[in-house]
């Protein structure tokens, strides 16, 4: 066999060995949403504003909150690589899963505590409701102001 053959299918095994978890260098889509290797995924458990979205903050003045999360999100990613996806399930083309960074920070809790997301019941069964009520609390991101929950944007429904 050739050798670049063999490297080839020696970095593509643990996506075949492992289907259950992903890993890789993540491309930000949104503020729950990352691209790994051409697999969609999307944050178990968690809601954060589309990207079209905007916001009221502190101030009363509207800011894209979508692309704040978006972007909130690429930063915390790159501090540390690569990142590791634990499929729960799916949605529509994507992969659900609960994701950790390389240092094993869970990315979909990070994003509740500060803000760029919040707990979605329905699917999180509260998983992250302390890290919502703690950043309400102290008023970090989409909770420095105003904001129609995501899914409401979406027009779905939030039960």
């Amino acid at each position: 066999m050739p050798a670049r053959l063999i490297l080839a299918l020696s970095l593509a095994l643990p996506f075949v060995a492992n289907a259950a978890e992903i890993t890789g260098r993540a491309s930000v889509i949104d503020g729950d949403t990352i691209d790994i290797h051409g697999t969609r995924i999307r944050f178990d458990g968690i809601d954060a504003p589309e990207s079209r979205q905007s916001c009221v903050d502190a101030a009363g003045k509207p800011y894209r909150c979508g692309k704040v999360s978006a972007d909130a999100l690429d930063a915390f990613l790159s501090e540390s690589r690569p990142v590791s996806c634990r499929k729960t399930g799916r949605d529509h083309n994507r992969i659900v899963a609960i994701c950790t960074r390389a240092d094993g920070s869970d990315v979909n809790r990070w994003l509740v505590s500060n803000g760029h997301a919040i707990d979605w019941p329905k699917y999180s069964k509260g998983r992250y409701a302390k890290e919502q009520r703690q950043a309400q609390a102290a008023k970090v991101g989409i909770w420095s102001g105003t904001f129609i929950p995501p899914c409401v944007v979406r027009g779905a429904r939030c039960e």
